[in-house]
C-alpha cells in the first residue's frame, strides 16, 4: 500500500531535521499576488487582514506550496513608526520620508506597541486568521525586519552606514529601541499562530558591508535579539549573498538561511549540512521573464545541487515573488517540484 503523503508541515519539519521528506518542500512567498488572486488593487488587499488570508489560500489552493505567508510589505514596519506608505499599482508598497533626519532624532524614539499599531494589528490578524483556517497542516510564516537592517529604511542607507562609523553612542541606542521593537513584533505573530519567524537581515550580507564590519555589530545584534524570540527562526538576506559568513550566522541561533541566486547553490549546501537548513535560490527578479521550460529547467538544478539528504527547501532568493511573474511560470516550478523533487531522489546532473 503506498503511504498516504506527508502534510506541509510534516514534510517541512522532516527537511528541518536534515531528513528527507516524501518529495523536497518548496516555499511560493507570495505577498501581492493575493490582490491579483481577489481582483483588488494592492492598497486595497492590505488594508484588511480577511483580504489576505483568503488572498493566501487560494493561492495555496492553486500552486500547491508548502507555506502561507504572514508578511504584507517591508515598509509596513516603519510606517508603524509613522512613515507614510507609497502604494503602487504593480510593486510592493515603499516607505516614504525618513523618520530619522538627525542622528539626534533617535533619542526620542521609542518602539511602537504592537497592540496599539493599526498596521501592525492587522498582520496578526491575519496570521491568526490563516491559522484558523489552516490549522497544524502547513507552516504559517511570520516576518520581522532585523534591528540592524531596519534602520535602512528609517534613515536612508548613507545615513545609515554614517552612523555604523561615526556615531556609536546613537547606534547603540537605536539598536536598543530596534531590537525591543523586533523581539516584541516576532513575539506577537508567533502568539497568534505563525511556526516560525523569517529574519530579514540584508544588510548582514557581504553584498552589503564588509563580514568584518557584520562580525562587530549585525552578529552580536541577531544572537541577542533571536534568544528573546520565542519559536523557531530562518535568516533571509533578500538577494544577498552569505557565504562567507555562513558559521557566523549559525552562531547567531537560527535554524536556517535564505541564500542568493549569486551563490553556488551546491558550495552553500555543503557548508550547511547538518547544521543549517538552506532555502532558495530561484532567481525571482529573472522569474518576470521566464518561460515555463526555464522554470523547469532551475528547479531541477536547484534540487539536484541541494536536496539530497534533506535540509533543503526550494524557494525564491529574494522572499517575494514580483507581481510581474506569470502563473504559468509559477505552476511550472510546482509541477518541476513533484517531477524531480520526489524522494528518493534520481541521479540528476546539477548542470554546473
Amino acid at each position: 500500500m503506498t503511504p498516504a503523503p506527508l502534510t506541509s508541515m510534516q514534510r517541512v519539519g522532516t527537511t528541518l531535521s536534515h531528513r528527507e521528506p516524501d518529495r523536497v518542500p518548496f516555499f511560493l512567498l507570495f505577498t501581492m499576488h493575493g490582490a491579483k488572486a481577489l481582483g483588488l488593487s494592492i492598497r486595497e488587499y492590505f488594508a484588511s487582514a480577511a483580504n489576505v488570508v483568503e488572498g493566501q489560500l487560494r493561492l495555496r489552493q492553486r500552486f500547491g506550496h508548502d507555506c502561507l505567508y504572514g508578511f504584507f510589505y517591508a515598509a509596513v514596519e516603519v510606517e508603524a513608526w509613522g512613515t507614510e506608505v507609497l502604494f503602487a499599482a504593480d510593486g510592493p508598497p515603499t516607505a516614504g520620508a525618513s523618520i530619522i533626519r538627525h542622528p539626534d532624532d533617535i533619542a526620542r524614539l521609542e518602539p511602537p506597541v504592537v497592540e496599539d499599531t493599526p498596521c501592525l494589528r492587522r498582520v496578526v490578524e491575519a496570521v491568526a486568521g490563516m491559522k484558523a483556517r489552516i490549522g497544524d497542516e502547513a507552516p504559517i510564516i511570520g516576518v520581522v525586519m532585523s534591528p540592524f537592517s531596519l534602520p535602512v529604511m528609517q534613515m536612508g542607507f548613507e545615513g545609515y552606514l554614517e552612523l555604523l562609523q561615526e556615531h556609536p553612542a546613537h547606534f547603540e541606542r537605536l539598536m536598543q529601541v530596534n531590537e525591543a521593537f523586533c523581539v516584541a513584533w516576532a513575539n506577537a505573530q508567533l502568539a497568534a499562530g505563525a511556526t516560525v519567524i523569517c529574519y530579514f537581515d540584508p544588510l548582514a550580507s557581504p553584498s552589503m558591508v564588509p563580514p568584518a564590519l557584520y562580525r562587530r555589530t549585525g552578529r552580536a545584534i541577531a544572537t541577542r535579539t533571536l534568544a528573546r524570540i520565542k519559536g523557531p527562526t530562518a535568516t533571509h538576506f533578500a538577494s544577498g549573498r552569505c557565504l562567507p559568513i555562513l558559521d557566523d550566522v549559525q552562531g547567531t541561533g537560527t535554524g536556517a538561511v535564505a541564500v542568493s541566486a549569486l551563490e553556488d547553490l551546491a558550495a552553500i549546501k555543503a557548508a550547511c549540512a547538518g547544521r543549517l537548513t538552506v532555502i532558495g535560490n530561484l532567481n525571482a527578479i529573472e522569474m518576470r521573464r521566464w518561460q515555463t521550460a526555464d522554470a523547469a529547467a532551475a528547479v531541477r538544478t536547484a534540487i539536484a545541487k541541494a536536496a539530497r539528504g534533506g535540509g533543503y527547501i526550494l524557494s525564491d532568493n529574494h522572499g517575494e515573488i514580483p507581481w510581474q511573474v506569470p502563473d504559468d511560470v509559477l505552476l511550472a516550478v510546482a509541477d518541476a517540484v513533484r517531477t524531480y523533487g520526489t524522494y528518493p531522489l534520481s541521479e540528476i546532473p546539477d548542470g554546473s
